[in-house]
């Protein structure tokens, strides 16, 4: 990009001589002032941004209900948050896809990479949506608390637009062994359709929605039943918990 000069730097002084040229000088103005706060208007609106940014995908209901049961989970691919792969989620169904993905996200797979594919292709899913902000973080406490009780289970949780840094302090505070993704430039809100932090849901092996979400944070008890009645949907549908 090349630099331009602002207009103001290039104009000149006035040498005296009005519109007419007669060489009269217009009646002197005193100088406006001012005003004190002007250097604080751009950080205000920063956080005004901010402020409207997190009311919109933590507390501003917008009609959604997470995705409908008997709907496929919309695939995507995005890295740990404890470890040094960047990048946007990939949420791309096919080759190609520009903006959402150069390869389908289902084939992202690694070490350092959270893939909603990988995950329900070994067992029923249950996938916490969430900010890193407030309250909302606890559900991954009881979720981790929930997963030796529910062995195949695959408990897993996606941070949108969250500080990396911060959100691996969380997982070491918390001591949490389950997968933590983040999706620096929030792409699964409108995916998942979100309307509230955390949002769970949770889904058959292969895919499919089982259930409603939980749109807010529930009480460790409503959660592990969800839980129960997952597996046990599951197994009715012909999938095999692991022995303990």
């Amino acid at each position: 990009m090349s630099q331009r000069e602002h207009p103001a730097a290039s104009s000149r002084h006035g040498d005296g001589h009005g519109p007419g040229g007669t060489g009269e000088q217009g009646p002197h103005h005193p100088q406006a002032p001012r005003p004190r706060y002007g250097r604080y208007a751009g950080l205000l609106a920063v956080l005004i941004l901010v402020l409207i940014t997190i009311n919109t995908i933590v507390t501003k209901p917008n009609g959604s209900t997470g995705i409908e049961p008997g709907q496929p989970l919309a695939p995507f691919a995005v890295p740990l948050a404890v470890g040094n792969l960047n990048g946007a989620a990939d949420v791309a169904t096919a080759a190609g896809q520009g903006a959402a993905g150069r390869v389908p996200a289902c084939k992202e797979r690694g070490a350092q990479i959270l893939n909603i594919c990988q995950l329900y292709e070994q067992g029923p899913v249950v996938l916490a949506l969430f900010v890193d902000a407030g309250s909302c973080p606890a559900v991954l406490t009881d979720l981790q608390a929930l997963a030796p009780s529910f062995p195949g289970v695959r408990f897993a949780a996606v941070a949108i637009k969250g500080d990396r840094a911060k959100l691996r302090r969380l997982v070491a505070s918390r001591r949490l062994s389950l997968p933590v993704g983040i999706d620096s430039d929030g792409r699964l809100v409108a995916l998942y359709r979100v309307a509230s932090c955390p949002q769970v849901t949770f889904a058959y092996p292969g895919g499919v929605v089982q259930s409603r979400a939980l749109l807010a944070r529930p009480s460790y008890a409503t959660l592990r039943a969800r839980v129960s009645e997952l597996a046990a949907a599951s197994r009715a549908r012909g999938w095999k918990a692991p022995l303990r």
